[in-house]
């Protein structure tokens, strides 16, 4: 039995999320199809690239992963199938793709469009579904799609560095408001070399250790501590740390202003690490 984890933008108000599995299935009924999300925002290249890098790691190598993510960002001829490090994923060709490996990926190809025929979620759904049948038969991506493609490249958002400091953005609010900063426990300790710290944001907030479970600190208190993905997270114990600390992952002009979306200038708060 194949797995097949599905990521989307989609929501779940209307029949696409349903209507997708059933494509899917439609051509291997023995398929086991894993729901991620579908509440990723529209447009939010960063969370999107955050949330798929962070589910795609924990799954066993030959998952075949569907990102519908932001599909009509341009007008499509082709979709992506790509292999690396041992699984599979399907995506538009928008530059989400190498945000989420951060790097270009081992193997990719292009599944071409039929122009007759118009291009929805449905459709490209059951493109992806007959590209995933042909992996499960046993044949190569170059036997799949079109190797010479040249795809989209688009950087992960990436935190600046200093001698003495560390900068992150604010790329994620999960369900309980803690706020997950694109600091890794790697870039972190990278940059420390074992110095003491301070980390700053909004409100002249400073946390000046790591914690390793949020029952650290007592109720109501923040603390900084390296989330299951590896990322930094501010939180309150018991508290929502979004709310209460003023924190957002993009400004509420961003939310009003939908020409900036589509040009993915997003304007992320910053969290600042100082090093002494």
């Amino acid at each position: 039995m194949s797995l097949v984890t599905l990521i989307s933008d989609i929501g779940q108000h209307d029949f696409l999320v349903g209507a997708v599995k059933g494509q899917l299935l439609h051509s291997n009924p023995s398929l086991s199809i894993i729901d991620i999300t579908h509440q990723l925002p529209p447009f939010n290249f960063p969370q999107a690239a955050y949330v798929c890098r962070s589910a795609i790691k924990n799954f066993p190598p030959g998952t075949l992963h569907l990102v519908l993510v932001n599909l009509f960002d341009q007008k499509p001829e082709y979709l992506l199938l790509a292999a690396h490090n041992g699984y599979y994923i399907g995506c538009a060709d928008n530059g989400l793709l190498t945000m989420i490996l951060e790097e270009i990926p081992q193997q990719v190809v292009a599944l071409r469009l039929d122009k007759t025929i118009p291009k929805n979620t449905l459709y490209c759904a059951q493109v992806f579904a007959r590209a995933f049948a042909e992996i499960e038969k046993g044949k190569s991506l170059e036997e799949i799609g079109d190797a010479s493609v040249s795809i989209q490249v688009k950087n992960a958002l990436k935190p600046m560095l200093g001698n003495n400091w560390i900068e992150g953005q604010i790329i994620f609010i999960d369900n309980f408001e803690n706020v997950i900063v694109n600091i890794s426990k790697d870039d972190f300790e990278t940059q420390r070399k074992g110095r003491g710290f301070k980390i700053a944001f909004k409100r002249d907030e400073v946390i000046d250790r790591i914690s390793e479970t949020y029952a650290d600190v007592p109720e109501g208190e923040k603390l900084a501590i390296f989330n299951s993905a590896g990322y930094l997270e501010i939180a309150i114990n018991k508290g929502n740390a979004a709310g209460l600390l003023g924190l957002q992952g993009f400004s509420e002009l961003q939310q009003q202003s939908p020409n900036q979306y589509i040009n993915n200038r997003l304007m992320y708060q910053r969290v600042k690490i100082f090093f002494e």
